[in-house]
């Protein structure tokens, strides 16, 4: 914790560079060729560098986590001690983070002076069995959880993954207590894509039971309709059918935090539309514009991709800028 609030600091120049003011990239991180993310331009060792931009400062700060656990040449730093700031200041200047040869005594510095280790500390001994990451055996270079932990051990033992697929996709029915992080560091797997694939937006230890996919959901379900049971979450419906929550809202126009009464059937795919959601009215229209799809149509009027290729007589889901659309009929 520390350590990464003392780079924060640093390479944010306390919040006030230019790079993190247009990006909310508090870490310098730059594009690489595995970014797919929006990015901006600065100057920083070169003119005009790529640097990788972030919708939020909790995005970069996970980022910056899940690119010092996914690099062979930083693994070595998870054999440290959580607190052991002073360790992993010089690690990872030993790891080529940054090119100034005071690297590590300006982060111990900063992390004296602000006394974040006190964060550290205070973090650690709020969770019963943290955890330390350790090099398996192996010599493989991929952080592993250590087998000592008791907690987040339970993802370990065979007997408590119940299973290897599901839905037809990898994925595990993990205990609670769990963090998502454990998991993702276990299968070697970025913590942004675990959360994208189970349509979360923080990390965090599961409160119950939980199906948790490996892989990404599908844009539809393995049926046509799910009838809602009594006490679920639309996240949830999403998770047990192994579709990704932005198509289910799309299907039956709703929005995700929406109430949904047990007994209601909800439409899994794109051909299949439950009750005709247009009024009796004069018919609406919708003029297409530049980069707009049926599925971004559909959300913004909670109108089923359906019900709009119906009402258009559309063979695909290809359309044309300035293209007339009914919306509602």
């Amino acid at each position: 914790v520390a350590i990464t609030l003392a780079q924060g600091i640093l390479e944010t120049e306390s919040g006030n560079s230019v790079l993190v003011k247009k990006s909310n990239n508090h870490f310098g991180i730059k594009c690489k060729v595995e970014w797919t993310g929006e990015s901006v331009y600065h100057d920083d060792d070169e003119n005009g560098e790529c640097f990788r931009k972030y919708d939020s400062a909790i995005q970069s700060y996970r980022d910056h986590s899940d690119f010092l656990r996914t690099r062979p040449h930083y693994a070595f730093l998870f054999s440290l001690d959580p607190s052991d700031y002073k360790g992993w200041a010089y690690g990872l200047k030993k790891a080529g983070y940054a090119t100034n040869p005071k690297y590590p005594q300006i982060l111990i510095k900063t992390i004296e002076d602000y006394h974040l280790n006190e964060i550290t500390i205070e973090t650690l001994n709020g969770i019963s069995d943290y955890s330390v990451f350790k090099l398996d055996n192996n010599k493989s270079n991929i952080p592993i959880i250590d087998k000592s932990l008791s907690k987040l051990n339970q993802i370990i033992e065979p007997q408590k993954i119940k299973a290897k697929t599901y839905n037809g996709l990898k994925a595990l029915l993990v205990d609670s207590g769990i963090s998502l992080l454990a998991i993702a560091t276990k299968y070697n797997i970025a913590l942004s894509s675990l959360l994208d694939y189970n349509d979360l937006l923080i990390d965090g230890l599961l409160a119950t039971q939980s199906w948790v996919y490996l892989e990404r959901k599908g844009t539809e379900g393995l049926q046509d309709t799910y009838t809602v049971k009594a006490n679920e979450s639309l996240l949830e419906i999403s998770q047990s059918n192994a579709i990704q929550l932005s198509y289910l809202l799309a299907y039956n126009g709703l929005n995700e935090n929406d109430k949904i009464k047990p007994g209601t059937v909800l439409s899994l795919r794109s051909t299949v539309f439950i009750k005709d959601k247009a009024d009796n009215s004069n018919e609406t229209l919708h003029e297409v514009k530049q980069n707009e799809s049926l599925f971004t149509i559909s959300k913004k009027y909670k109108v089923a991709v359906a019900n709009l290729k119906e009402w258009n007589n559309l063979n695909s889901n290809n359309l044309k800028v300035g293209q007339k659309l009914i919306i509602s009929k």
